[in-house]
């Protein structure tokens, strides 16, 4: 007893604030981590401009020309990035997308330019979806009554994927969650003896809100919604199936898109899978934090950070994010 006639108050006997008290302390324990290998880089490059355009609601983000983006991809080869996902805006559209087929196509010819640029030092991945190249911007070909035709779409994605893996890609990503897309996809890779170009499934990609910013940035035709053909927000189980049935029909890696409203899915596939698994930090996702910082709510370096480490945490093994080059640029500082 003290003087007072009271106990002093005894310590805690564990202290795990100990593990905080430096940042040498905090990086020797932290249990996740963000690398620039883990990070792909989405761009844009759009047919008929001299130079970059501004997407206005992706502050940063730019409509590239071929030249300015062989300059990107060069500059995410240096910084060690570990992939390019490549989107393609033409300047002309029609009811099939023809221009995604094309080897003159925009998105072919970008495949070609950016290989040609990077070699080995960089994974090359495409968009494989129509929804960039129709004039109804649907991901797939429409029926009379102007449904969109599942499997009549596979067909064309085959033949997408032919035109890709002959402008040199690595990858492909079929995003537009049609039944089957990576069995016809797969198939018609391996009866072409395209045997080594892997593809990253789409799996689990939600009829979402936060897509809005990239409709903008490829300039979508879209009018209507995408509800009978990408998943509904509240299935979880569900994306954990279609990962499954992805894998079945031969993906190397499978997807969530998009990433932090789905960070639970994220968590589920990562758990039911034995193959990589991507998130992707979308157009929306990337606009919330950029407006926010923009009027001094945040900091924004900071919450660049978090926000992919929350991605990383979840379970994702690769994170596409339009923040790829900067959150590189970061973590080497």
């Amino acid at each position: 007893m003290s003087e007072e006639g009271v106990a002093p108050v005894a310590g805690p006997v564990v202290r795990p604030r100990r593990l905080r008290r430096t940042p040498a302390l905090r990086r020797l324990v932290a249990e996740t981590s963000v690398e620039p290998r883990q990070l792909v880089l989405p761009a844009f490059v759009r047919e008929g401009i001299r130079e970059p355009q501004p997407i206005s609601s992706m502050p940063g983000v730019l409509q590239h020309t071929r030249d300015s983006l062989r300059k990107a991809a060069a500059e995410a080869a240096e910084l060690g990035l570990g992939g390019i996902m490549l989107f393609g805006v033409p300047e002309t559209k029609d009811a099939t997308g023809s221009g995604a087929v094309d080897p003159a196509g925009i998105l072919n010819l970008a495949i070609n330019d950016v290989v040609a640029e990077v070699g080995d030092g960089l994974t090359v991945m495409s968009d494989l979806c129509l929804d960039e190249f129709t004039d109804h911007g649907h991901c797939g070909l429409l029926t009379p009554d102007g449904e969109v035709d599942n499997d009549k779409t596979l067909t064309a994605y085959a033949q997408m994927a032919l035109a890709h893996a002959e402008a040199g890609v690595d990858m492909v990503g079929p995003s537009g969650m049609m039944d089957g897309q990576v069995a016809a996809i797969r198939g018609a890779l391996d009866a072409a003896e395209h045997t080594g170009v892997s593809i990253l499934a789409y799996s689990a990609k939600y009829a979402s809100a936060f897509f809005g910013p990239f409709r903008e940035a490829v300039e979508s035709s879209l009018e209507g919604d995408r509800r009978t053909y990408q998943q509904d927000p509240p299935n979880a189980l569900e994306g954990v199936r279609e990962a499954i049935l992805d894998i079945q029909q031969g993906a190397d890696v499978v997807m969530v898109k998009p990433a932090l409203a789905y960070l639970d899915v994220i968590r589920r596939v990562r758990d039911a899978v034995d193959v990589p698994v991507a998130a992707y930090n979308v157009s929306g996702e990337y606009a919330m934090v950029e407006a926010a910082a923009a009027h001094g709510w945040i900091d924004r370096e900071a919450a660049i950070l978090e926000t992919l480490t929350s991605i990383r945490r979840a379970g994702a093994d690769v994170v596409l994010t339009y923040w790829a080059t900067e959150a590189a640029r970061l973590l080497r500082r």
